[in-house]
C-alpha cells in the first residue's frame, strides 16, 4: 500500500541504515533545535572529539539529512543545518537491516515526543504568555473507515506542509519566532486480532 508522502523526500535503505546511529540521530536533533552549528560546537555540547561528530555530520550529508548553512563561517569553517523540507520513513523496508533501522528510527521518534511532551509541561509554568495561549495539547478518539482516516490524515498534512513552506522559504525568521514541534499521529487502536 503506498502512502502519499508530505516530505521532500523519503529516506532510502542506505540512508535509515546510517540514520539509525545514537550520534547522528543527537546531532540532527541539536541542529533541528539549536540552528547551524560547527563541528566543533557540536563536539563541545556532546561531550566527543571534533573528528567524530565531522565524520557524523558528512554521514549525514550525504545521505541529504543536512547540508552546508550558505553564507555562515569563516575560512574553512562550515556551519551545518537541517535539510529544509524534511523526511520521511516511507514503507517497511523488505531488507532486514533496513527495516531494524526503521524500528529503532522509529522507537527513537518516540521517546522524542515523549520527551518534548515533558519538556514543555514543565517550562510552560514560566513561558511567555502568549506561547503559552499559541501551545496546546490534544487527543481525538473517533470512528472513522480506512478511507476517511486516510482522508483526515492527508488534509492535516497539507496544512503542516504549507507552514512547514511558510517556515522554509523564509531567509530569517521574525524576530518573535520559535522553534515550534507538532506531534501528529493517526492511529488505530484494538485493530489487530487478538492472539
Amino acid at each position: 500500500m503506498q502512502i502519499k508522502s508530505f516530505s521532500a523526500r523519503t529516506l532510502d535503505a542506505n540512508a535509515l541504515k546510517s540514520f539509525a546511529h545514537p550520534l547522528r540521530l543527537r546531532i540532527y536533533e541539536l541542529l533541528d533545535e539549536r540552528g547551524p552549528a560547527t563541528a566543533t560546537g557540536l563536539a563541545g555540547l556532546l561531550g566527543q572529539n571534533t573528528g567524530a561528530t565531522s565524520y557524523h555530520l558528512r554521514e549525514l550529508a550525504k545521505h541529504g539529512m543536512i547540508e552546508v548553512a550558505a553564507g555562515m563561517g569563516r575560512g574553512k569553517e562550515k556551519f551545518w543545518r537541517i535539510t529544509p523540507g524534511g523526511f520521511s520513513y516511507g514503507e517497511p523496508p523488505a531488507d532486514p537491516e533496513a527495516a531494524s533501522a526503521m524500528e529503532y528510527l522509529l522507537d527513537d521518534l518516540v521517546r522524542r515526543r515523549g520527551a518534548e511532551l515533558a519538556r514543555w509541561r514543565e517550562e510552560m509554568a514560566g513561558a511567555p504568555e502568549d506561547w503559552v495561549e499559541a501551545a496546546a495539547f490534544g487527543r481525538r478518539s473517533l470512528r472513522l473507515t480506512p478511507e476517511e482516516t486516510a482522508a483526515m490524515r492527508d488534509q492535516v498534512f497539507e496544512v503542516l506542509e504549507r507552514y512547514r513552506a511558510l517556515s522554509d522559504g523564509r531567509a530569517e525568521p521574525p524576530e518573535s519566532a520559535g522553534h515550534v514541534v507538532v506531534h501528529f499521529d493517526v492511529l488505530p487502536v484494538g485493530v489487530t486480532p487478538e492472539r
